[in-house]
């Protein structure tokens, strides 16, 4: 938002909904980090029909975007400008077709998918058993993991635009690549479709048993924490470079800055060991990417989402 707006100037701006807008809320409480401002308005929408009202009588000049779980995302201390849409229930449901495509919405956490479509004997979504977002930001930065991505399992998106307008975006139209989706950062994606093979359903939960156990042997998933900071600089290549390598030659493990601190377990992983601030930790990852780079010569590129203000 404009710092000239206050909240009421924008509330009164705001089209009618069934959903509800509540002023200056706390995103600290729905982040993994437990960190940052609060959202000027936050707007959570009855269903898809209300989403696109929303969006279609919203004057434009007013910031507008969408939250998820938060598990890859820094929210800074000062909060977000204008609107933070958060989708809920309306948008978490998840269908099986007859055919093995899978539509789930975009609320729908992306462990809750893979454990679903495992119960219904499909295999393929395997991989989402270790990735601690939803379908929305699966989508927005082709989530990955354990040698698979979205890209390969999508086949189509949909979403809404900032006028309300709906988009059915095939897969070869996202312009998914490793870690990124090339598409505009005002859609709003409400929902995917997945194509999946039937599988032994024993088989299936035993490879998600098993990513789930390297999860917890490796990376600090009991700390506040937001998932891997930087993209690997070899992207999704199993033999190129990985951004913990260069974090630990550059002699960065255990790196601390108050209560920020660069994991002991797994080096791309920041922690907040309680009382640190988004700012905190944002400069504790530019720290490290200086020392990379002086090391190395390689520029690490935030895989975290920062979004909102510094704070005043």
């Amino acid at each position: 938002m404009n710092l000239a707006l206050k909240n009421t100037d924008i509330l009164s701006r705001l089209p009618q909904i069934r959903g509800s807008y509540r002023e200056q809320v706390e995103l600290a409480d729905v982040t993994w980090f437990r960190v940052g401002g609060c959202a000027d308005i936050l707007f959570s929408p009855a269903d898809e029909a209300d989403l696109q009202t929303f969006l279609a009588n919203c004057p434009e000049e007013i910031p507008v975007m969408v939250l998820g779980a938060c598990s890859n995302t820094l929210i800074r201390d000062g909060g977000v400008s204008g609107v933070v849409i958060k989708l809920g229930r309306p948008f978490g449901d998840i269908v099986i077709d007859a055919d093995g495509q899978v539509k789930a919405g975009a609320a729908v956490p992306d462990l809750m998918l893979s454990k679903q479509v495992a119960e219904a004997e499909l295999s393929g979504l395997e991989f989402f058993r270790g990735i601690p977002g939803t379908v929305g930001g699966a989508l927005r930065m082709n989530a990955g993991a354990y040698g698979n991505d979205t890209a390969t399992v999508l086949t189509q998106a949909y979403a809404y635009d900032r006028k309300g307008n709906r988009h059915e975006i095939k897969v070869h139209e996202m312009g998914f690549d490793y870690r990124h989706c090339a598409l505009s950062q005002d859609l709003i994606f409400t929902a995917a479709r997945f194509q999946t093979v039937p599988g032994d359903k024993e088989k299936i939960l035993a490879q998600m048993e098993e990513i789930s156990a390297s999860r917890e042997d490796t990376q600090p998933i009991k700390s506040r924490t937001g998932g891997s900071t930087f993209k690997n600089p070899g992207g999704a290549d199993p033999e190129g470079l990985k951004a913990w390598k260069l974090i630990d030659a550059a002699g960065c493990r255990g790196l601390a800055q108050g209560d920020a601190q660069i994991s002991e377990q797994h080096c791309n992983f920041l922690i907040n060991h309680g009382e640190a601030s988004a700012a905190d930790l944002e400069t504790l990852g530019e720290v490290v990417r200086q020392r990379v780079k002086d090391r190395s010569g390689v520029t690490l590129q935030w895989e975290i989402k920062r979004i909102g203000r510094e704070a005043i």
